[in-house]
Formats: C-alpha cells, structure tokens, sequence
C-alpha cells in the first residue's frame, strides 16, 4: 500500500508538476511575470523568494500550479511587476506559446521517458511466429503451421509481426512467396548415464526453411477499438514470442520518438472515438484506476513503472489540448480567433465558454470517478 502510494504521488505529481514547468519556462522566457511557482498545492510549507518569484513546496504533492502576472485581470499587477509583465497585456501568439507550452512539456517528458526506457532496457518487437492458424484461410492452404516463424515476403526480410503484416498489406491480393523457418526434430543423443545407470535421449531442434507462395484475401477484422475493418489478410495470429533489442543512446532516442507518436495517435483517435460513442463510456477510468494501474506497476518493477507514466502523460497532454474553455486547448482557441479577427474574444462570451467547459470537466471528472467506484464494487 505504501509502495502504491508513493508511486501514485511521484508519477502523477510530477507530470502535472512538468505541466505547470512548461508554462513557467516559456513565460520567464517571453519575459512574463511570475509570482508565484509551487510545487504542490494547498498551503505552503516551504517558501523561498528569488528574484520576483516565489518558489514554494505547498502541503499537497500532487502536481503543482504556477501564478503568471496579470493571468486573470491585466490590471491586477502585483507591486513588484511591472505592466510590461502582465499576461493579459501581451500579444495573443505570445499568450499562445505560454499555453501551449503546458501540453507540449507533457509530450516532451513522454519522449524522454520512451528514450530512456529503449536506452536502458532496449525495444519490445512482436516476432513474425504463428501462433494460429485459421481453417480454410490462405495460410492454411499453403502449409503454414503454429510455430512457423515467417523471415520474408517477396524477398524482403520481415523482423516483426508489423512489419510482415505492412508487408501483406502491400501485396494488394497478389501471389506473394514466404520464407518460413519451422523447427522439427533432429538427431537424437544420449547423455551421460546419471547415479542410477539410466540413460535418455535428448532430441536437438533441427531448423528447416521452407518457400511458401499464397495470396492474402480480403477479409474482415475487429481493431482496436471494436470496430469491423476490412484489409489483406492471410489467416494467421501471433505466437506472443517478444525480442527485446538494444539501442544505442541516439538510435534510443529515434526509437523513444517513435513510440511517443504512436501513443499520440493512439490518444488522439481514442478521444476521437469516445466523442463518436464507439468507446463505451464506461471505459472511461479516473483518479482511482490511475492509481491502480501505477500501483500494480510499481510492484512490477521500474520500466513499466516508466511506460505508464509516459503513456499518461501523453493522455494529459492530449486531454489539454482539447477545444473545452476551462483548458489549455480551450485559451489556445481564444488566443487563435484573437490572432484571427485582430481583437480579443468578447469577455462576456469568455465567461459564459469557461462556465459551460467547467461543468463539461465536472461531469467527465464524475463520470469516470464513478467508473472507478463501479469497477470496485464489481471485482
């Protein structure tokens, strides 16, 4: 329990506190006014001043929150800032780069993360080894059999089941030529006899390659969000087998950026499809469900402890981003139609957005908090 709790508090403490880190690096950059950069929240324990700022450890370490000059009135100015200072008073693209800066931070520490996590312990590959094979389907026909690990398609060497299932793909229901290694038995040798003179046989592993030619046919298959898509398949599904392949610290880090694309996307379409009810909503999960699942990792060991919280910053940062008043996708809007039409959104409308986004973000909050509670009482 005190493991969980601790992780709970590091991971999602740090991202938001990695959050409210961009926008402060970005405003002091721009020359805004900050007074006050905490890292928690609720009262403080700690406090030290430098140069204008305030730097404070508050109470509760769950994130954090920074207090940017003029944020909320540009006439409210403090005594020590100036006027030049106040947030409300600069440009809008100046605005703009400050609230973005917040998702983008989030996006930043999920690359440094994968970077980390393909340096240190290298990258997880899906092995083109059948584990299945369909009755009837073409792989079926040509003699493919659970074991068979496919080397080529066409000629080109496939090193992961994405990539021979890209290679299908791409023969587009023409005949394509599949070089197959399948293990059988071989040889049989006995051993030294042990203390009681008995004696067995050890059988060695003989490895053949075979050439196979079939054609991928058009069929239909479920994604990863339930829904029926059609594409070029063969018949076959996946063993599990995984080979973990060391990278150097640059490759580690092109390897990190492409893992951090990919669980942008996956975020992406996975709001996209909850807005399009294809996601159930009650898969949404909150507070509670977090902590579970950075608890059942911290007990796991550390880098899946650090590819969860990658992938969690990753949904922060996308859930940021969204167009609702209350978050930074929402100020961005503000800050693009103000670039747009030369002149700041009607402050009447910007309220009445930002209490409309609040109770938005209410409602999801309690949504997915009674999610959590429901899952509870189930299990």
């Amino acid at each position: 329990m005190l493991t969980t709790i601790i992780a709970v508090i590091i991971v999602l403490g740090g991202l938001i506190f990695f959050h409210e880190l961009g926008h402060f690096a970005v405003a002091r950059a721009l020359g805004m006014g900050v007074s006050t950069f905490s890292l928690g929240f609720g009262p403080k324990i700690l406090r030290c001043k430098r140069g204008k700022t305030e730097y404070a450890l508050s109470l509760v370490p769950l994130g954090g929150y920074v207090a940017l000059v003029g944020e909320s009135d540009g006439a409210d100015i403090p005594e020590d800032f100036s006027k030049e200072e106040s947030f409300a008073l600069r440009p809008a693209w100046q605005r703009l780069l400050v609230v973005a800066a917040g998702p983008t931070a989030n996006i930043v520490l999920a690359w440094l993360l994968c970077w980390g996590l393909a340096f240190g312990w290298g990258t997880p590959v899906l092995l083109p080894q059948v584990g299945a094979v369909t009755e009837n389907s073409p792989a079926a026909k040509a003699g493919l059999r659970p074991g068979d690990r496919i080397l080529s398609v066409d000629g080109q060497t496939v090193g992961s089941w994405e990539a021979m299932s890209d290679a299908i793909a791409r023969s587009n229901g023409k005949p394509m030529h599949l070089e197959v290694e399948r293990v059988g038995l071989g040889d049989a040798t006995q051993p030294p006899s042990d203390a009681g003179g008995q004696r067995g046989q050890v059988w060695m592993a003989k490895y053949d390659r075979l050439a196979l030619e079939l054609t991928a046919e058009r069929a239909t298959r479920k994604t990863i969000f339930g829904e029926n898509e059609t594409a070029w398949l063969i018949g076959v599904r996946a063993a599990g087998s995984v080979a973990t392949h060391q990278k150097s610290f640059w490759d580690a880090a092109s390897a990190g950026a492409d893992q951090t694309w990919r669980m942008v996307s996956l975020t992406w379409q996975s709001f996209v499809k909850l807005a399009e009810r294809v996601v159930p909503l009650d898969q949404v999960g909150g507070p509670i469900m977090i902590a579970q699942m950075v608890g059942e990792q911290a007990h796991q060991g550390m880098a899946g402890l650090l590819a969860l919280a990658a992938l969690i910053s990753v949904n922060l940062g996308i859930l940021n981003l969204l167009p609702i008043p209350i978050l930074d996708g929402g100020q961005m809007v503000f800050c693009l139609l103000e670039i747009l039409f030369r002149r700041p959104v009607n402050r009447k409308v910007q309220e009445y957005a930002m209490r409309v986004g609040l109770a938005l973000l209410i409602g999801l909050m309690l949504l997915a908090t009674f999610n959590d509670v429901w899952r509870l009482l189930k299990s």
